[in-house]
């Protein structure tokens, strides 16, 4: 039977079925052919040229079954029209050859990357859809959208996975051209992949189990911004923050909202203004903080110095501040001037800021006998971060510094911020020591004899060791995860 010449016709659900009324047509075919066949060879034997012709028409015939041999296998043969003989659960595609894609191949099954983008569009019928449309003849996926309305239009922010080769300028190009305005990309990462509605879920869950958490949360919550605490009546008795209405303020890039505690909270994201449904969940977060009130982990850690002797290290806050007076009572004035470069004037009020969660997450080394003899501060500065370590006189020198600043670089990379800074005197060399102990890239500023040790924290990747856990363990241990 011929290559061309299908046997079999498809069912509804694309299985083959066969007729026996095409059989037996077939086969009379056959037998036809084959009589005369048979005919033509008795006729043409007997002539006097008879055996010349059956070579001749041997030929034609092996050269026409070759032709038609390679026409078979250089042009495909499309599905009967309206048949595309596919399986019930297999994508239907149209009959004829598949249209191939513009751009090259690793638009269409090579490496991708993944966007964020903001764009404000007319609240009309059908401009999303164009939108839409653009981006889908660049072949790039919308993963999630979500929308803030706003007076005069909507804003609508996107995470795209796009084709590695094609440029951020192209998809705003392709924006710009199907109607967006004021559009902004950036590229995302595996973090943006979690849907809004968890991703808040997770952000009000994490601040609700700690205080020191909210900053943080903030920033997650509205992408790359700077957020400052600006204290009601700040340490030192300078003048306070000015008061915000309950509900807040709104003003395009900034939105100030009131802290818990009585100060400010000031969020700015001068590249891209605020939109009131950013501003509602930011208000949101806060209200949920502060109706929680003060509140930290109360795990800890306990460790054994090398002579023997016990210590825990534990989270501490404002709850403790009589106890982290009387360990300032107790260190020398050496030690104090380069903690803080001077003297403290007013130990109460600085402690109080510093313990404070609202300002930063504070370890405290505590002995057996409950009395704190060293503190670790991780303080939120803005879009930075500071540690800053204190250490009583006597307790010294048994890498109890070491310790603690390792643990408050763990939370920094917990929190994902690209580095930490530490500003001491050029003299300080326990500190120097510690920071180098941290087996980071460091940067050094040294200036009227004040040195600024920055560490780059995107060196490494996230540590796994929580900031204590009930475990005890010899400080220095080999175990010890770092």
């Amino acid at each position: 039977m011929s290559a061309d010449m299908p046997d079999v016709t498809r069912a509804k659900h694309g299985r083959p079925v066969h007729h026996w009324r095409r059989d037996l047509v077939e086969l009379a075919a056959v037998f036809t052919a084959v009589a005369v066949a048979d005919a033509v060879a008795n006729l043409i034997g007997h002539g006097p040229d008879g055996p010349a012709l059956l070579v001749i028409s041997a030929l034609v015939l092996t050269a026409t079954a070759g032709f038609h041999t390679w026409w078979a296998r250089h042009h495909g043969h499309a599905p009967p029209a309206g048949d595309t003989g596919a399986r019930p659960d297999a994508e239907t595609r149209p009959a004829g050859p598949r249209a191939q894609p513009d751009g090259p191949a690793d638009e269409v099954t090579g490496a991708s990357a993944l966007w964020r983008m903001r764009t404000t569009v007319k609240d009309e019928p059908g401009s999303l859809a164009a939108l839409c449309t653009a981006l889908a003849e660049r072949r790039v996926d919308i993963l999630s959208l979500q929308t803030h309305p706003l007076a005069d239009g909507t804003v609508d922010e996107f995470l795209l996975r796009a084709p590695a080769a094609l440029a951020a300028a192209e998809i705003t190009r392709a924006v710009s051209q199907a109607g967006g305005e004021g559009t902004w990309i950036e590229r995302a990462d595996a973090h943006d992949l979690v849907d809004a509605p968890t991703r808040v879920l997770g952000l009000a869950a994490r601040t609700a189990l700690d205080a020191a958490e909210l900053p943080l949360a903030l920033r997650q919550l509205l992408g790359r911004c700077t957020i400052r605490s600006l204290p009601g009546t700040p340490a030192g008795g300078a003048r306070g923050a000015e008061p915000v209405p309950v509900e807040g303020v709104l003003e395009d890039t900034v939105m100030r909202l009131r802290a818990p505690e009585g100060g400010v909270i000031t969020v700015e994201r001068p590249y891209l203004p605020f939109t009131p449904t950013e501003f509602a969940r930011a208000r949101a977060l806060v209200e949920l903080d502060s109706r929680l009130g003060p509140r930290i982990p109360r795990g800890k850690d306990v460790l054994t110095l090398p002579e023997g002797a016990d210590i825990t290290v534990r989270r501490v806050d404002t709850t403790d501040l009589a106890a982290a007076k009387a360990m300032h009572e107790r260190c020398s004035s050496r030690t104090l001037d380069m903690r803080y470069h001077g003297p403290v004037n007013d130990a109460d009020r600085y402690l109080n800021h510093l313990l404070s969660p609202r300002f930063g997450r504070t370890l405290a080394v505590q002995t057996a006998s409950g009395r704190i003899v060293g503190l670790g501060h991780l303080l939120w500065d803005g879009d930075e971060t500071e540690v800053a370590l204190l250490i009583e006189d006597e307790w010294q020198q048994r890498g109890i510094g070491g310790e603690l600043l390792g643990r408050l670089v763990a939370l920094a990379v917990e929190a994902r911020c690209e580095s930490v800074y530490a500003v001491t005197q050029a003299s300080n060399t326990g500190m120097v020591a510690a920071m180098r102990g941290l087996g980071l890239p460091l940067d050094y500023q040294i200036e009227e004899g004040t040195l600024v040790i920055t560490a780059r924290l995107d060196a490494r990747p996230a540590a796994s060791r929580p900031p204590y856990d009930t475990a005890q363990r010899h400080l220095g241990d080999p175990a010890r995860r770092d």
